[in-house]
C-alpha cells in the first residue's frame, strides 16, 4: 500500500469538475446506444463530450504492463459476457443486449472515473434484476464511504448485496482511489470483512466500482485483445461506477450528472 493522497476541499470541487465531464460523455454514450449502432460510436460520442470540455481521457493509451497493447478508446464498452474493459469495435449492438460503459476524464490535472449499465432495446427481466443490483451494490457501498468507517466496510456493503441476490463477484478486480491519476490507493475490494482495512477520512477520494456476474460463479478470463475480461460461464455481467469524495458531511458523489 502506497501513500494516500488526502485532498483539499479546492482539490475535491475541481475534481467535481471532471466528474462532471464523465457524467455528460457517458450519458452521450447511452444516447447514442442502439440496436444496429457500434461499441467505436459510443466512444465517438465520448470523445465529442471530452473534447467539447477540453478534458483529456485517462484510458486513451493507457499502458499498464500486463496488456499487451494500449488502451484504444476513451471508454471501455463491455456487451453480455463482458464483464469491463471491452474495446470498442465495430460489431454492432443488437436489441436486448446488455452493455456497460467505462469513461473516465482528466481535467484540470484531476481524472474522474464512472461507468454505467443498461440494456439496449427490449430487457430481458433477468438482466434489468442484474443491472438494478449492480446499481444497489453501488449505493450500499456508497452509504459505507463515511469518515471513520473503513475500506472493509465499503467492500462488505457491496458484497452482501451482489451475493445475497445470488450473484458472483469477479475476484481480483475492484475500485480504487482516484486523484491526479486514475488509479492511486488505497485497493477497494467488492468483498471483505467490516471493519477491516484502512480507516476512512475526510479528503479521500474513491472510484467505488461493483462488478457482477449474472451466473452466480466468480470465476473470468481474458480475451485475446488482452483487454476484455468475460465471464467464465457465458452469463451476463453488470458494472456501475462513481467517483466519490470522503467527507465529514458524508458521501459526495462527483461523478453524478
Amino acid at each position: 500500500m502506497g501513500m494516500v493522497e488526502i485532498k483539499t476541499d479546492e482539490s475535491v470541487r475541481a475534481m467535481r469538475e471532471a466528474g462532471r465531464v464523465v457524467a455528460e460523455a457517458l450519458a452521450a454514450a447511452r444516447k447514442r446506444a442502439a440496436p444496429g449502432v457500434s461499441p467505436r460510436e459510443l466512444d465517438q460520442a465520448a470523445r465529442e463530450v471530452l473534447a467539447a470540455a477540453g478534458a483529456g481521457s485517462p484510458f486513451l493509451d493507457y499502458h499498464p504492463e500486463w496488456a499487451p497493447v494500449p488502451f484504444p478508446a476513451v471508454v471501455c464498452v463491455s456487451v453480455n459476457d463482458a464483464i469491463v474493459h471491452g474495446i470498442p469495435g465495430d460489431r454492432r449492438l443488437a436489441d436486448g443486449d446488455l452493455v456497460s460503459v467505462d469513461c473516465g476524464a482528466l481535467l484540470g490535472g484531476w481524472a474522474g472515473d464512472s461507468a454505467i449499465s443498461f440494456t439496449v432495446g427490449r430487457a430481458r427481466p433477468a438482466d434489468t434484476r442484474l443491472i438494478d443490483t449492480a446499481y444497489a451494490a453501488l449505493e450500499a457501498g456508497i452509504g459505507a464511504a463515511v469518515v471513520g468507517n473503513r475500506i472493509g466496510d465499503i467492500a462488505h456493503a457491496i458484497g452482501r448485496v451482489c451475493r445475497d441476490a445470488g450473484y458472483g463477484i469477479p475476484d481480483g478486480f475492484g475500485g480504487h482511489g482516484i486523484g491526479r491519476t486514475m488509479h492511486e490507493d488505497p485497493g477497494v475490494p467488492n468483498e471483505g470483512r467490516p471493519g477491516r482495512g484502512m480507516p476512512l477520512r475526510h479528503g479521500m477520494v474513491l472510484a467505488i466500482e461493483p462488478m457482477l456476474i449474472g451466473g452466480g460463479g466468480d470465476e473470468h478470463y481474458t480475451a485475446r485483445d488482452g483487454w476484455t475480461v468475460h465471464t467464465m460461464d457465458g452469463s451476463r455481467a453488470a458494472h456501475a461506477e462513481h467517483t466519490v469524495a470522503i467527507t465529514d458531511d458524508g458521501p459526495r458523489i462527483l461523478t453524478a450528472l
